[in-house]
């Protein structure tokens, strides 16, 4: 009967300690689930920032290139209204030059 009692003993020795390494091990995949979560949500924050950012760039950027354009079409029309023989011999020079290239193709 001893002999019994003392593999019974054994037995429950093994699985307590079975069943403290599973726990152990369980904790550590609980935790290393969280800081892969922490890095996940993280690296989300700062491809979401950099976007934001690049999106906010493009669009000063756009309003920076229309704010050109009608400076720019506000000096030429400015400049064709104070030279308007000036004005029109480009626009006929350029005319010509062009019509010259297109048709020796």
């Amino acid at each position: 009967m001893e002999t019994v009692n003392k593999a019974s003993h054994l037995a429950h020795e093994a699985v307590d300690k079975a069943t403290q390494a599973t726990h152990q091990v369980a904790d550590k995949m609980v935790n290393k689930g969280d800081e892969l979560n922490d890095l996940a949500h993280e690296t989300i924050n700062k491809a979401t920032q950099a976007t934001n950012q690049a999106a906010d760039k493009i669009a000063e950027k756009g309003d920076q290139l229309i704010h050109a354009e009608q400076r720019l079409m506000k000096e030429c029309t400015v400049y064709i209204r104070d030279n308007p023989i000036t004005s029109v011999s480009i626009a006929f020079g350029v005319g010509f030059l062009l019509s010259r290239l297109f048709n020796n193709r």
